[in-house]
């Protein structure tokens, strides 16, 4: 009976109810949050703008010359718009998904929802360091290889100097943040996808070729067309598929040894 699911039957309009009170609170939180980072904005826009400053440092740039431009008069203030809701999902991503887990926990088993704990807790993680790796590597890398095709003029060559536009930056290091993201949770759906049984580790090892294809053709797909974007991408989805392997194995592991000491403590 401690397996049973934890709630009461209840009809459908009291579901519809309770799903109510729970978009409710997500959209309050999501709604303080964007106000705070609007209030902001253009110091998290300042701070977004630290990984071009770290390429112009390793192209050895004055720093004086750098600068971003915007062409539109509205232009601006849409991308600190942009840049508040990404700071609002990303600070309100918490509540959202407590509120999300809290709709959905009462029709789990207490052994579902001891298996998901885990996963709540590895996912926003492993979001943050997909994050940080675009912040404090990937971005500088991709903006250093852009500077260095800039031309000084002189001796035959014209004076071309790279000016981003804020909207344009901000969108660029949006992608990366978010592609990265989401290639950094693959551990967590493969390993979801194991213990419930729809995928075990014999199945990822026998598709490993295909997965190395369709990581360099997602990287083409979500970063800008240079090979330094694509390989940052490519690479560390191979890697982290690997990985997944390894966490496949274990949990197949877990589970045999689990079935194992029950049929041990049923044959006694």
């Amino acid at each position: 009976m401690s397996e049973e699911i934890q709630d009461k039957p209840q009809p459908l309009i009291e579901h519809l109810i309770e799903l109510r009170q729970r978009l409710i609170w997500a959209v309050v939180a999501f709604f303080a949050a964007f106000l705070v980072c609007f209030y902001f904005a253009e110091q998290l826009f300042n701070a977004l703008v630290v990984p071009y400053r770290i390429a112009v440092d390793w192209s050895h740039l004055d720093p004086s010359t750098t600068e971003m431009i915007y062409t539109a008069p509205q232009e601006f203030f849409f991308t600190q718009i942009k840049v508040a809701m990404f700071g609002a999902m990303v600070i309100a991503f918490p509540v959202i998904a407590t509120q999300i887990y809290k709709f959905v926990a009462p029709g789990l088993y207490k052994n579902e929802r001891a298996a998901f704990m885990p996963f709540l807790i590895a996912s926003p993680v492993l979001f943050l360091l997909g994050g940080a790796m675009v912040y404090f590597l990937f971005t500088p890398m991709v903006m250093w290889f852009f500077l260095s095709m800039q031309q000084t003029g002189g001796q035959g060559q014209i004076a071309i100097s790279l000016m981003p536009k804020v909207s344009e930056y901000l969108s660029l290091i949006m992608t990366l943040i978010f592609s990265f993201g989401l290639v950094f949770q693959l551990p967590v759906v493969t390993s979801l996808l194991v213990r419930v049984e729809l995928l075990s580790s014999k199945t990822l090892a026998e598709k490993r070729k295909y997965a190395v294809v369709i990581a360099f053709i997602v990287a083409a797909v979500l970063t800008p067309p240079d090979p330094i974007s694509q390989l940052g991408l490519a690479i560390p989805t191979i890697i982290l598929y690997e990985v997944a392997i390894y966490a496949a194995r274990l949990i197949e592991k877990s589970r045999k040894q689990r079935i194992s000491d029950e049929s041990s403590e049923g044959s006694a």
